[in-house]
């Protein structure tokens, strides 16, 4: 097994770069017999020749020129390496503010990508609903947010849409109970849509849960206590999307738009907005229409 020496390495691009021993030597503040020990060890490993010195200068051989490229990228991602995991540029927090209905599945894949990406950088999760997100973010206590709400809002873009439903028991008959036990959170988005949705549809309805706790709620719904609204793909897993065959009111599509991603200021922060980008649109796509023949 041999294995190759990033110092002999940079010392051969250095020379196939300037042209010559003596200039590569200035560059990398070695002396020449530095540089010629390296390139003749490098050339030992190898057991090839890789610069013709037969001419007055030095030239690449057929095999030199086949090093070149891979030694090239060999040396970037080395210093690529060295700089990410120790450069001070590459240490902070970012704070991300994501609605806890839309968390699952996006957010953890992002974080765990970031984290391989940037390991010395920190992702501070903030899980609240978007009302509060937005204020918090127009007072810089956030760096990026997600939200949910009824469309695009200025200053924002739009990461994906998303269907609203109603959400209950897996198995369960709460929808079909009049009038209809609902579970919401205060500030829940969501909350006044269904609503005025219901109200519009003549039917009556009782707020069973009116609670802070999103946990409460969920464990409400999935006794089969009341039903909730949530985006359609974001249920959790003890909860279903209610059948309810026209028995209640269609409910508004909802976008799901994303703050501060358009003004990151650094490598770090357009990865970490790049990364939910792909991550909503990938999760949350829109289902092609079937074209018939």
């Amino acid at each position: 097994m041999r294995n190759l020496d990033i110092t002999t390495l940079r010392s051969f691009v250095a020379v196939a770069d300037s042209g010559g021993v003596t200039r590569a030597a200035g560059f990398l503040h070695l002396t020449q017999s530095a540089v010629s020990m390296q390139l003749k060890r490098l050339e030992e490993l190898l057991g090839l020749e890789l610069l013709d010195r037969s001419g007055r200068g030095i030239a690449l051989t057929a095999s030199g020129e086949q090093l070149l490229g891979y030694a090239r990228r060999m040396v970037a991602m080395n210093d690529e390496v060295i700089g990410r995991l120790t450069d001070k540029a590459y240490e902070g927090e970012i704070v991300l503010g994501v609605p806890h209905d839309v968390v699952y599945p996006a957010v953890p894949r992002v974080l765990q990508q970031f984290n391989a990406a940037f390991p010395r950088y920190r992702v501070n999760l903030l899980s609240s609903n978007t009302r509060a997100l937005k204020e918090q973010f127009a007072r810089g206590e956030c760096d990026m947010i997600v939200t949910t709400e009824a469309e695009r809002m200025p200053g924002s873009e739009e990461l994906a849409r998303k269907d609203l439903i109603w959400a209950g028991a897996i198995g369960g008959s709460a929808w079909r109970q009049r009038p209809l036990d609902l579970a919401f959170c205060r500030h829940c988005i969501f909350r006044p849509l269904a609503l005025r949705a219901l109200d519009n549809a003549g039917i009556d309805w009782n707020l069973a849960v009116d609670s802070d706790s999103d946990r409460t709620v969920e464990a409400t719904v999935s006794a089969d206590l009341a039903v909730q609204a949530l985006l359609d793909g974001t249920l959790p897993p003890h909860l279903e999307k209610v059948d309810h065959g026209g028995d209640l009111p269609q409910l508004p599509q909802q976008f799901i738009n994303f703050y501060g991603g358009s003004e990151a200021r650094d490598e770090v922060h357009e990865t970490l907005a790049r990364l939910l980008r792909d991550a909503f649109a990938e999760t949350h796509a829109r289902p092609r229409l079937k074209v018939s023949a």
